[in-house]
């Protein structure tokens, strides 16, 4: 089982649980419908990663996202995350009406920093950061989302227990796009103006 650090020690989640379309600025810039309910999908234990990779046929699309960790059913830790897509094959399975897990789910495609436990009256004074090459591509806070975290674990938790470790990916705002080899990235995580979490990956 892959796992991830959560303050300081390994845990192996059973599953990440994303939410698409969580950001209306994001839904315009990819010119999709904005949903009339929430759009989940799954990704398995087999794409955790904490490496960055890219695409050996097609050019991968980052998704920068802030993460949670479950514990007892409820958020108990935070990090930063990286869905990637292959954007291409999305696009393609899209328009035949067919499922996303080939373009979703495949192995390292859910890049994750260590998680450090939250208080749940900070989760909604989070935000995120995506620096690429020491330049600002995407930010985000909880506001700008159309359906809150404690919203979120509700509807996932109505069809799909979340068990201890589970990770959910809580969508991205706008200013997604493609990478290459030797790209910077450095994904931030913020409880109001203090910043909890700074990792760095160069994609392979």
């Amino acid at each position: 089982m892959k796992t991830v650090i959560v303050d300081g020690t390994r845990v192996a989640p059973c599953k990440v649980v994303c939410v698409g379309r969580n950001y209306v600025a994001h839904i315009k810039e990819l010119n999709n419908e904005v949903p009339t309910s929430m759009v989940l999908f799954m990704k398995p234990n087999a794409a955790l990663s904490s490496e960055l990779i890219t695409g050996k046929q097609t050019p991968l699309h980052y998704e920068g996202e802030i993460s949670f960790l479950i514990k007892k059913g409820e958020i108990s830790a935070v990090g930063f995350g990286l869905d990637l897509t292959n954007r291409e094959l999305q696009s393609e399975l899209k328009g035949k009406g067919l499922p996303w897990e080939r373009a979703k789910a495949f192995d390292g495609a859910a890049v994750m920093s260590p998680f450090v436990s939250i208080d749940a009256s900070d989760v909604n004074l989070l935000s995120l950061q995506l620096w690429i090459n020491d330049v600002l591509v995407q930010e985000g806070n909880i506001d700008l989302m159309i359906y809150k975290p404690l919203t979120v674990i509700k509807e996932i938790n109505s069809f799909s227990t979340l068990v201890d470790n589970d990770i959910v990916m809580s969508g991205t705002p706008k200013g997604v796009g493609s990478y290459v080899k030797g790209d910077k990235f450095i994904g931030k995580i913020f409880i109001a103006d203090r910043e909890i979490i700074s990792q760095e990956w160069i994609a392979k």
